[in-house]
């Protein structure tokens, strides 16, 4: 393996095994599946059948969150399938609610979020008509885009932009059920306080159309998942981290470059 061949190298060059302040190895551990609290709709069970998947405990932790009502931060690690956990009880209610609507204003791997949203409403033929608003948007799509996709994926720049023309998106706004804020960790000191106020503007406008949104948060581990949730978008929230899905062994170096002076 790479990694045990670089930890080999470390050890073996005495200028760089001075400078190995700490080593940890923790044990590979197998995928965890959970239960729903319901079955899924026909349509998004068949989905994951044809993909071969099985959700992870956290998946099913994520999707009986956020379907019994409540505003939901996940903390679980890169690659642990967060997305999917949240994409199914929006798709399921997308289903259910013809007129709903959910935002994705944190513009990360955009395309990647947009590629998943297409192939899984093709799938189950759920109308979901997902989109990305921003910037780069050609400006014959963007009429079309507010008032008929039901998945928007935007950013925080756009969004600043677009509340002042509200009225433009009074049945989006109007309808909107859930947003998605993945890579919440990055809005932190004062580019989070700026977020912070344009989430409030947003609720605002949200009540004035008669909608209540609910919120979805990804972000990477920190120490205060919960209060750094209610700090940036005003709400109470549920948080889980325990993550069920299958990992290797890792290992934990901390490497000193100056450990007598001298980078390297």
């Amino acid at each position: 393996m790479v990694v045990d061949e670089m930890l080999r190298l470390l050890n073996q060059n005495p200028v760089y095994r001075s400078r190995i302040v700490y080593h940890a190895e923790s044990k590979p551990g197998p995928a965890e599946y959970g239960t729903l609290d319901h079955p899924l709709i026909p349509s998004i069970a068949s989905y994951l059948d044809q993909k071969k998947i099985r959700l992870y405990a956290h998946q099913c932790e994520a999707i009986n969150l956020i379907s019994s009502g409540k505003n939901a931060i996940i903390t679980t690690p890169t690659a642990s399938g967060k997305l999917l956990g949240f994409n199914v009880p929006i798709f399921e209610q997308l289903a259910f609610d013809k007129e709903m609507r959910a935002l994705y204003p944190a513009k990360a791997l955009s395309n990647d979020q947009l590629a998943t949203h297409e192939q899984m409403a093709h799938f189950t033929g759920i109308d979901a008509r997902p989109a990305i608003y921003d910037g780069a948007t050609a400006q014959l799509k963007r009429a079309a885009i507010r008032e008929h996709s039901r998945i928007i994926i935007s950013n925080p720049h756009e969004l600043h932009q677009i509340l002042s023309w509200h009225a433009k998106w009074s049945p989006f706004f109007s309808n909107l059920q859930f947003i998605v804020i993945d890579e919440a960790h990055r809005y932190r000191g004062v580019l989070g306080s700026h977020i912070a106020f344009l989430i409030r503007r947003l609720l605002r406008i949200c009540r004035y159309y008669g909608s209540t949104p609910r919120f979805i948060l990804s972000t990477a581990t920190i120490a205060n998942p919960v209060e750094f949730a209610a700090r940036l978008t005003g709400q109470q929230f549920e948080h889980f981290k325990k993550d069920g899905s299958p990992h290797g062994k890792k290992h934990f170096v901390l490497y000193n470059p100056f450990f007598d002076g001298i980078g390297k």
